[in-house]
């Protein structure tokens, strides 16, 4: 169980994710309404979807870093 002064990295990742699946939703309701709009919901789907990814490789490194480091120590 991760701990209170854990990185909120894992946290971002979610978030971001969440902001992904909520463009592409927006995105698919404008294109359906006819409007174009839906290309800026499409671009901030891949922005967010970038987010999570760099978020969730980010926590992956400092995980490994974390478990070497305690494991050359002890």
């Amino acid at each position: 169980m991760p701990s209170a002064t854990s990185s909120p990295v894992p946290r971002l990742a979610l978030w971001a994710g969440v902001v992904c699946v909520l463009a592409v939703a927006a995105a698919v309701v404008s294109f359906v309404q006819g409007s174009w709009l839906g290309v800026v919901w499409i671009l901030m789907a891949g922005m967010s979807s970038n987010m999570a990814w760099f978020y969730l490789r980010k926590a992956k490194l400092e995980r490994a870093a974390r478990a070497e480091r305690t494991a050359a120590a002890g």
